[in-house]
Formats: structure tokens, C-alpha cells, sequence
């Protein structure tokens, strides 16, 4: 089997779609590890008993995909936990509500299209800023968590890419991403308007969209493995010690 049922997480009121990315079988049969990665929509709204729930994880780093107005609208606090800003700059949103300015409603399938766009400029565009985000990991073997606004673009490729480093299958790597649409509560938070078949694509998660960027990698990098290695910046050695530490033995 190469997907698990997902751990119980902390019941938190200020944040949604947190969860431990321990659990699946990856590289040679070894289960990655609990306790160690975990990742969350944005952390801007814990409360006191969110800050309890959180801190028997250890969480020492938290990593924020968000960009500059995101961080500045709504910043996350995380008691103990030193924040690391890795910005990616939202654009899909920025899109939908241009056009809307232009009296142009996108249709679904528009909206979807856009969407994988986004994913596929994750692959190529984002990739100096995901290569950061595995040189932190290899560089503070500590719990950490990593998010976004919603915790399920930015922070979904992310969690796929980890995965996938660490040898778990694409079946189970797509399971979670999927986990967001049972998680993930749209925070009032966060200000977002437009019609509601547009909303309703860009709030959750379709297999299209990860695929956009998986298939970017495989067509434009010859394939997981390579991109790893290359944009990544994750040679054997790299490779071996983050699955030294994020596999179980």
C-alpha cells in the first residue's frame, strides 16, 4: 500500500488544512517520517489554544510561500517558530479580477485553465524558490511547517515535490494534495471576490492542476529525477541525507 490513513492533527480554530506530511511509503519500502514536515494554510489567525495545540510539535521554522502584500495583510505568528519568507507573488487571482475589471467573466473551464497555468509556472518560473525551500530543509533538521494563504497551491506543489523526493508514488503524492478539498475552510480573512463558479475553482484543488506542473517537469526536464537534481539542486548526497531524515529507518 502506498498511501495511509492521514495521522490525527491538532484541532485548530485559526487555521485549516494543517496537517503532518508524514505517513506514505516512500523510497525502498520506508514510511516518511510524523512529526517532522508539516503544512497548513496561512497561520495568521491562532489563538491561544491553537498556540497550545502546536506547541508540543517542536515546530522551530515556519515557511512562508506567501507574497509581500499577503504577508503584510495578514502576517503569521507562530510562538517560537522563526518565520522564513520564500515569496511566490499570486498571480491567478490578480488575473481573474483583471478581467473582471474588463467586464470579462472567465467561464469553469477558463478559470481551470488559468489555474494550470499557475502550476506550470511553479515548475519553471517558482523553481530558484522551491530549490530554497530543500536547501532549508537540509540545512535545520527540525520540525518546521510551510504554507501559503490557503495551503493548497504553492504549498501543495511544495508538498508534491517533497513527496516525490523522498520516493513516494504519484498516486499517493496526488492523495494528499486532494486532502485539501476535505480540509480546507475559506478563511473570512481573506479577501477574495468574484462569481461563484470562479471562486469555487480557485478555493479547492483538481487533479488538472498538479498534474499541469508534474507534466511540465517530465516534458520540459525530462522528468522528476532530473528536475530534482537540476533546478533543485538535489544531488545524491543531497538526496540521500533528506531521505536519511525525513524516511524511517
Amino acid at each position: 500500500m502506498s498511501t495511509t490513513t492521514p495521522s490525527p492533527q491538532p484541532a485548530l480554530s485559526g487555521a485549516s488544512n494543517f496537517r503532518d506530511l508524514g505517513g506514505p511509503i516512500g523510497l525502498d519500502g520506508r514510511r516518511v517520517r510524523t512529526g517532522q514536515v508539516f503544512r497548513s494554510d496561512h497561520l495568521g489567525a491562532l489563538s491561544a489554544d491553537d498556540h497550545r495545540a502546536l506547541q508540543p510539535l517542536g515546530i522551530t521554522h515556519s515557511i512562508d510561500f506567501r507574497g509581500v502584500a499577503e504577508r503584510s495583510a495578514l502576517p503569521s505568528a507562530l510562538p517560537g517558530a522563526t518565520a522564513v519568507s520564500l515569496a511566490i507573488e499570486p498571480t491567478v487571482v490578480v488575473q481573474v479580477q483583471a478581467l473582471l475589471a474588463r467586464g470579462q467573466v472567465p467561464t469553469e473551464a477558463e478559470t481551470v485553465a488559468l489555474m494550470c497555468r499557475t502550476y506550470r509556472a511553479f515548475a519553471r518560473a517558482a523553481a530558484p524558490t522551491y530549490a530554497r525551500f530543500f536547501q532549508h530543509l537540509l540545512a535545520h533538521p527540525t520540525p518546521l511547517v510551510f504554507h501559503c494563504t490557503a495551503g493548497k497551491d504553492r504549498t501543495g506543489f511544495a508538498a508534491a515535490l517533497l513527496l516525490g523526493a523522498l520516493g513516494v508514488p504519484r498516486e499517493a503524492v496526488m492523495a494528499d494534495y486532494l486532502l485539501t478539498n476535505q480540509l480546507y475552510r475559506r478563511s473570512p480573512l481573506v479577501q477574495a471576490h468574484g462569481p461563484a463558479h470562479v471562486m469555487d475553482v480557485l478555493w479547492q484543488v483538481q487533479p488538472a492542476f498538479l498534474n499541469a506542473a508534474l507534466d511540465t517537469i517530465d516534458t520540459d526536464f525530462g522528468g522528476l529525477a532530473r528536475y530534482l537534481e537540476g533546478p533543485m539542486g538535489l544531488g545524491p548526497q543531497e538526496r540521500d541525507r533528506l531521505c536519511a531524515r525525513l524516511l524511517e529507518a
